[in-house]
Order: C-alpha cells, then sequence, then structure tokens
C-alpha cells in the first residue's frame, strides 16, 4: 500500500496524536491527499454535499431536538420515579433503576451523552446519598446511557443505514432485542456489585397506589417510543417521518400536559440541538469525503482482501471486527469509527455472506461499548463533569458493566435471529439468501 493511501493513512494517524479535532482531521487528510494526488478537486465539494444531503439523515436533527424538549419537561424524573417504587427495594435497587431509567430514556433521546446528563442529574444524588460509592454511581450511569444508540431511536443505525443502503427501519426494530438483552446484562452486573459491596434498598415497595400514580405520570414518557416504533412496525411513517412525530410529541407533552416549556426554554433548546446537530453533520460530511478517498485511493480494496484472507470462516472474521471496534471505541467518536470502518467491511461481508443489517446491529452493540471506555469515552467525561471528577475512577467502577456488555456482544455475534427475527416478521427487511 503506497501512494496516496500511504498519506492518507499516515497523516490522519498524525493529526490524532496531536490532538487535532476529528471532523477537522478527517476533512484535511482528505482534501491534502486529493489535492496532491490530482484526483479531482471538484469531488471535495460533491462528496462534502453527497454526504449530508440524504432524507435519511433528516432524522438526526429531529430526533435530537426531541430528546431535548422531553428533557425539559422532566419526563426522564418521573421514569425513574416510577421505576423505584417497582424495583427500588431490591439489593442494589437505586442501580438497577439507573439502567433501566437510561434504557428507557435512550429509546427518547439516541444519545448516550445526552441520556447520561438526563439520568445522572437525577439519580447521582439519591445514589450516593443511600451509600453508593459516587464513582460507582457515576459508572453505572455512563455505561448504561450506552444502550442509548442501540435501542431506537439511534443516530448510530441512522448513519450505518444511510452508508450501507440497509432499511433503518429494519435497524431500528432490529435493535430492540439486543438493546433489551445488553440492558439486563448490565442489570445483573448491577445487582452483583451491590450485593458484594453491600449496597441496599431504598425503601419499602411502593404500594399499588403509589405505582398507579406513578405510572400515570410516566406514561408519557414511556409513550415516546411505543408511537415511534409502533409507527415504523406498521408501516404508518419512515424513520425520519417519525423524527417529525417525536418533535410534535415533545411539544405537546411539554407544552400542554406538563407546562414545562416556555418560550424562552423553547428558543435555548432550538439552539442547543442545532449546535449538536451541526457537529454531528460537520463529521458526517467530512467523513464522507474521507471514506471516498480512502475507496479511490485503494485502501479499501487492499484492507477487505486483507481480512479476507486473515478471517478464515465468517465468524471468526465477526470477533476480530468485534476486537477492532472495541480498540477503536477508546480513541474515536462513533460517527467516525462508522465511517471509518464501514465502507472497508461492507465487502468483506459480501463475500463472507454475512446479513448486513445482522451485522449493522453487531456494530452498533459494539460502538455502545466504546462509549464507556477510556481514554475518549464521552459518556465517561459527561458523568465525570457531573460529579467533578477525574475519569480514572469512574472508568474503574465502569469495568463490570464493560466486560457485562462485551458477554452481551458475544451473545449477538453468534445468533443472527435475535437482530434479525423481529424485522424479518414485521416485513421491514428481506434478509439475503
Amino acid at each position: 500500500m503506497g501512494g496516496p493511501a500511504t498519506l492518507l493513512l499516515i497523516l490522519f494517524v498524525v493529526l490524532l496524536l496531536i490532538g487535532v479535532p476529528i471532523a477537522v482531521a478527517l476533512g484535511f487528510t482528505a482534501v491534502i491527499t486529493i489535492m496532491l494526488y490530482h484526483m479531482g478537486i471538484l469531488m471535495i465539494s460533491r462528496n462534502f454535499y453527497a454526504s449530508i444531503a440524504s432524507f435519511p439523515l433528516l432524522a438526526i436533527p429531529f430526533f435530537v431536538l426531541a430528546g431535548m424538549i422531553l428533557e425539559k419537561a422532566r419526563l426522564a424524573e418521573k421514569i425513574a420515579r416510577f421505576l423505584e417504587l417497582l424495583v427500588g427495594r431490591s439489593t442494589g435497587g437505586l442501580a438497577i433503576v439507573a439502567v433501566l431509567t437510561a434504557m428507557f430514556w435512550g429509546a427518547i433521546s439516541g444519545s448516550g451523552p445526552a441520556t447520561t446528563a438526563a439520568v445522572g442529574l437525577i439519580l447521582i444524588v439519591p445514589m450516593v446519598k443511600n451509600g453508593y460509592d459516587k464513582y460507582f454511581a457515576a459508572g453505572t450511569i455512563a455505561t448504561a446511557s450506552s444502550l442509548s444508540i442501540i435501542i431506537p431511536p439511534s443516530i448510530a443505525f441512522i448513519i450505518y443505514g444511510n452508508i450501507t443502503s440497509v432499511s433503518v427501519s429494519g435497524l431500528f426494530v432490529g435493535g430492540l432485542i439486543p438493546g433489551i438483552l445488553t440492558g439486563l446484562f448490565l442489570v445483573v452486573a448491577a445487582y452483583y456489585v451491590s450485593r458484594k459491596r453491600g449496597y441496599k434498598g431504598t425503601r419499602a415497595r411502593g404500594s399499588f397506589k403509589e405505582i398507579m400514580i406513578a405510572l400515570k405520570e410516566a406514561i408519557w414518557a414511556i409513550l415516546a417510543p411505543v408511537i415511534i416504533l409502533g409507527g415504523i412496525y406498521a408501516g404508518v411513517f419512515t424513520p425520519t417521518e417519525a423524527a417529525v412525530v417525536a418533535v410534535f410529541y415533545s411539544l405537546f407533552v411539554a407544552t400542554v400536559i406538563y407546562h414545562t416549556l416556555d418560550w424562552h426554554t423553547f428558543m435555548d433548546t432550538l439552539i442547543e440541538s442545532s449546535v449538536t446537530s451541526a457537529v454531528i453533520m460537520a463529521i458526517v460530511a467530512f467523513a464522507g469525503i474521507f471514506s471516498w478517498t480512502a475507496t479511490v485511493s485503494g485502501v479499501v480494496e487492499r484492507t477487505a482482501q486483507w481480512m479476507i484472507h486473515v478471517s478464515k470462516t465468517p465468524m471468526m472474521f465477526i470477533l476480530l471486527i468485534d476486537l477492532l471496534l472495541l480498540g477503536l471505541g477508546m480513541i474515536l467518536d462513533a460517527i467516525s469509527i462508522t465511517y471509518l470502518v464501514v465502507p472497508l467491511v461492507t465487502p468483506v461481508l459480501a463475500a463472507f455472506h454475512i446479513d448486513p443489517l445482522w451485522y449493522g446491529v453487531i456494530f452498533v452493540v459494539a460502538l455502545a461499548i466504546g462509549q464507556a471506555t477510556p481514554p475518549v469515552g464521552v459518556n465517561l467525561f459527561t458523568a465525570a463533569g457531573l460529579i467533578h471528577s477525574d475519569l480514572d475512577p469512574i472508568a474503574r467502577e465502569a469495568v463490570p458493566y464493560v466486560i457485562a456488555a462485551v458477554i452481551a456482544l458475544i451473545i449477538i455475534s453468534l445468533i443472527p435471529a435475535l437482530s434479525l427475527y423481529l424485522p424479518v416478521h414485521a416485513g421491514l427487511y428481506k434478509p439475503i439468501p
């Protein structure tokens, strides 16, 4: 591998090592390579536009906005209260509540850091007051919030589907069982550590009346993913249309039901969601140029041939890429990894006859684990900011959860039906023969 391919890879690695932002590193590396090797300077603007001018990608800013509006409505607090009355009495009750709340909130926000912030602000203080170590509390929430990109709606699924042309609706529904399975493994880890350390439950289990009142308060949050996924599952609307529906639903809940969103707060929410969406789309645009350059320079073809040579069986290939993704998750964000790795593995999936939707779910589960692994685990940084702490003690407390999530990843990698059963039976996807 030489010429433009060598320059592309070396320059990209050097820029990362000196701390250049990932979007800038991707775009600068690609542009320099294209210009020096006369690969067609006009392709820069064309690829920049083509990377973001995609109907499925319109779902990203709408889902971001919907999640932020529902956060202003304080629905995460109502979910946590309902779950606390159900399971808070158990050993490690609040840790389990944190995991389950993150699962529910992930089905609303689709963002790991946003879920970490929303759930952390509600549950870290009560966990510490009830005798939980603050680093354990932060590590629990940071790792559980990684489920946000597995359980739909998921920005990671939208981007993967946009790159591979796999049905985003199918990916959304396909992520349900793996997301719930991973969440259950995290619940087991929370119970195990809590029992070992003597973390008790909160108080007596809530009465039937208390549970029903809490359910009434939380029902609007519970209905949000039901409406979104139910509409997609029933074929009423596409994921992009579902994102628009989610925005109108969130506005209705925040203004009519809870009266928590005034005009000033709404404008702040619009600005905040616009900035978040802009950051995501900047990475998408520059990563698209980088991906095109890697393809034209031969990086993709040569890497694919090497992967096929090294991997003797499809399962060996899947497990090796799982290891690669876990490693990359320690140093890169999920969007960048997707644009770097998916073009490389797509031809290998075809060579090994691996279903792209099944692999998409595996891929996103692996990316989710990376959000809670140092040194660049975005969820860990968010949790550290909440308790004003360094990253290291939180990362140590996250280890049992990472191990549990890796076990779930292996199971999902070995059993295709976990990812394919729902989308196939819903008529949203036809698996490859």
